[in-house]
């Protein structure tokens, strides 16, 4: 090639290796010169290549393997705009009046209260479902920019209930289920932010006789007037606590239980506490353990009532009224990963699971012990709970669908790659939402893997888990929510 070709000239070179990095770079490997130089000019553009797409908006996450970088060009900065921008068209719309009567006064007690349903675990009973369904998917009632964050919802008094992240400030929103309009919001100055799982909060909030009740991912305990949003009562958890938060953030969604409402700040005499549920007053603390990142729930163990949860380093059971410890059984997991949802199997057992390698367990409860009744890897939950249905436990085995005999661990079949979605039963099907936004319906039966039906919900990284009320699906990510009507 000639000697007087652009990148042979050393100004032409210069402009082109700023205004269009990888241009340059072409030209480099071009240029007559030593490797050594080519080498350490590569580098550097490369550098100015990925400082450039940043400047643009690239935004990198981590998949829930946390191998597998996510890329897109959606900044925070465009993300919060386009809520505010939706929040301002449904601001200037006619409310019908429907929508106002529906919203104040609901025909029927709300159903999915809590985290993961009435029972927090993960089953929809209200209606049937439609099965399978349409060809497009099911009827989307809508869909809109929501805040960031990887909460659920609940719903109560005709409302659905989330938290997000928008901008610094972690905001509790009600919005109506059927339209998708916000009704009210509280907002306060708090921002969790954490590279490989994402920002925002975690613990999806709970509804109970009027109150919301919501803890954001750096402590803060809101309880809120259900209709109008009002603060009846708040305080920081770790705060008060003395203890420090955990690397993901606080996770566990606020228990209700008689008069009191019961989460998890961690640290020394506090692992578990129980505040009275309408002043706030410190009933009982207990356990010296740090926190994990599952929800306490509650369940009847050799026909007592107990509140078992998931500690960083073991299963616990407490006596609720007091939080006196009843058993222990210790379950020691990679940077102290214990987030999915112990499962109940019967009146004496109690089914439990991790990833990052880990595995599952069948354990044995007794009056003050618990015992391995079996412990392998054929599932190992991330962040994604099972669900329960005739003695087979379904669930993601990291990123597969997989199905477990409960009662001795055998791996019955694994099936779709679902990645690190999350998983509710209703019925005869299972419900998937897929880490990359999908709803999927497979069949909960044990002889085979069946995938009945699919479609794409949502866009985006999508590790928040669904919720089901009065047959309207509600699913959400950290960038968009949407509604489609499930049941029958």
């Amino acid at each position: 090639m000639s000697s007087q070709a652009w990148y042979a000239k050393p100004l032409p070179f210069a402009v082109s290796c700023l205004i269009v990095p990888p241009v340059g770079l072409v030209g480099l490997w071009w240029r007559p010169s030593r490797l050594w130089k080519k080498i350490g000019g590569t580098v550097l553009l490369l550098i100015l290549t990925v400082a450039y797409l940043v400047a643009l908006g690239l935004r990198v996450e981590m998949s829930g393997s946390g191998m597998s970088p996510i890329f897109s060009f959606r900044t925070k900065e465009r993300k919060f705009a386009a809520v505010e921008v939706n929040r301002a068209t449904q601001a200037k719309q006619d409310v019908p009046v429907t929508l106002s009567q529906a919203a104040a006064v609901p025909s029927v007690p709300a159903y999915w209260t809590d985290f993961r349903g009435p029972l927090r675990d993960g089953i929809y009973t209200q209606m049937k479902i439609i099965a399978p369904w349409p060809d497009k998917g099911l009827q989307q009632l809508w869909k809109q920019p929501i805040g960031g964050g990887y909460a659920s919802f609940v719903f109560g008094d005709g409302r659905a209930y989330t938290i997000e992240q928008r901008r610094n400030n972690e905001v509790v929103a009600a919005y109506d289920f059927k339209t998708g309009r916000e009704l009210w919001t509280h907002s306060y100055a708090a921002l969790f932010e954490e590279n490989m799982g994402g920002d925002g909060p975690r613990a999806t909030p709970t509804f109970h006789a009027g109150l919301v009740y919501s803890l954001g991912a750096t402590g803060h305990l809101k309880v809120l007037d259900a209709t109008s949003g009002k603060v009846r009562w708040e305080k920081n958890i770790l705060t008060e606590h003395h203890a420090e938060n955990v690397q993901w953030g606080m996770c566990g969604a606020p228990l209700i239980f008689e008069d009191k409402v019961i989460v998890q700040p961690g640290g020394k005499g506090s692992s578990v506490v129980a505040y009275d549920k309408k002043t706030g007053k410190l009933i009982w603390k207990s356990q010296d353990d740090n926190a994990g990142y599952a929800s306490p729930a509650l369940a009847v163990l050799n026909g007592k009532q107990q509140l078992v949860t998931m500690t960083a380093t073991r299963m616990i059971s407490l006596d609720p009224s007091n939080g006196y410890l009843l058993w222990d059984y210790p379950w020691v997991t990679q940077f102290d990963v214990n987030s999915a949802q112990p499962i109940p199997i019967d009146a004496t057992h109690v089914f439990v699971s991790s990833g990052y390698g880990h595995g599952a367990a069948l354990v044995e409860i007794a009056a003050s012990a618990a015992k391995t009744v079996w412990q392998n890897t054929r599932m190992k939950n991330r962040f994604n709970s099972s669900v329960l249905r005739d003695g087979y436990v379904y669930g993601l085995d990291e990123n597969i669908l997989a199905c477990v005999r409960a009662s001795d661990g055998n791996l019955m079949w694994k099936g779709g790659r679902y990645g690190y979605g999350q998983v509710l039963l209703a019925g005869e099907h299972l419900v998937v939402l897929t880490e990359s936004g999908e709803l999927v319906l497979v069949r909960a039966q044990p002889e085979k893997f069946t995938e009945v039906s699919k479609f794409q919900a949502i866009e985006g990284k999508t590790w928040n888990v669904p919720a089901i009320e009065d047959g309207v699906l509600l699913v959400r990510n950290g960038e968009q929510m949407a509604a489609f009507r499930i049941g029958k």
